[in-house]
């Protein structure tokens, strides 16, 4: 039986439930629309225009309402997460980063419920034109920014090393329940989770040019990533790949709102994906 203590944090279960379903959505919205747009010719799309997309669309209302509530949700749950040590990461250095890096994807993550709340009840967002290269460009401005950048872009990059790791290690396999469906998944769980740290990889590598260069317009987020990587060899099939993949990804954030093993709040007898494939 749990004790005391695992019993307590049970409320924390549904914030994550509701955060991480929100984060499915944002990520099917932006490659399921991505996909549409090449498909019609044109380009893959960036979070704002995807949203913004929906903002005109039968029901993109309700589907902008459930992202704001997962997003807010999200926030309060990395930033619970952080606190408390939900998923039991430490007190070491290893951490202690683990636990830093939930705050920050809770930041962004909040960032995106403000622009489904800008859609929803504001003047609207701004749709095709990507706001990083404007506070980029304003932290560049401060003493030591292009250090700043630099250093942000490192981050970015062992960001999107960790998902890369994630996936090719089998790592997230650790935090999931082990039953039939998270196992006949498990391919494409682990292509959604590669395709993800190879978008915000190539995030970190446009932030990474932009302090290299001192040029804020080379800082980008998920647009000019599905920009930079049209230009590359064989870009078209590459771009409609990652998009496939992030597809996955978002498969694997609902799987992680059903399933997800929260050491703090879950009973200690489940068995992981990782233990049920190893045995």
């Amino acid at each position: 039986m749990r004790n005391t203590a695992e019993k307590d944090m049970g409320w924390a279960i549904p914030l994550m439930q509701v955060g991480y379903s929100g984060r499915g959505l944002v990520y099917l919205a932006v490659a399921g629309i991505s996909l549409y747009s090449i498909w019609r010719g044109g380009h893959a799309q960036d979070t704002s225009s995807a949203l913004g997309w929906l903002e005109h669309t039968w029901g993109g209302g309700v589907a902008l309402f459930l992202i704001l509530l997962g997003m807010l949700a999200y926030a309060v749950w990395r930033t619970l997460d952080a606190a408390y040590d939900l998923e039991d990461y430490g007190r070491d250095g290893k951490g202690i980063v683990a636990r830093l890096g939930m705050l920050v994807t809770g930041g962004l993550h909040l960032a995106i419920g403000v622009l489904a709340f800008s859609l929803l009840f504001g003047a609207g967002g701004s749709e095709g034109q990507s706001s990083i290269p404007r506070y980029v460009g304003a932290v560049m401005e401060w003493p030591g920014g292009r250090w700043i950048i630099g250093l942000a872009a490192i981050l970015i990059l062992a960001t999107g090393g960790y998902y890369l790791r994630q996936g090719w290690k089998n790592e997230y396999r650790q935090h999931l329940r082990a039953n039939h469906f998270t196992t006949r998944w498990n391919p494409v769980l682990k292509a959604g989770v590669m395709a993800h740290g190879v978008v915000i990889g190539v995030i970190g590598l446009l932030f990474l040019f932009a302090a290299w260069r001192a040029d804020p317009q080379a800082a980008g987020g998920v647009g000019e990533a599905f920009s930079w990587l049209s230009n590359q060899a064989y870009g078209r099939l590459l771009v409609i790949a990652v998009c496939v993949g992030l597809v996955g990804f978002a498969l694997f954030c609902f799987v992680n709102a059903a399933y997800r093993i929260i050491p703090k709040a879950s009973g200690p007898d489940i068995q992981s994906l990782a233990d049920k494939l190893i045995g």
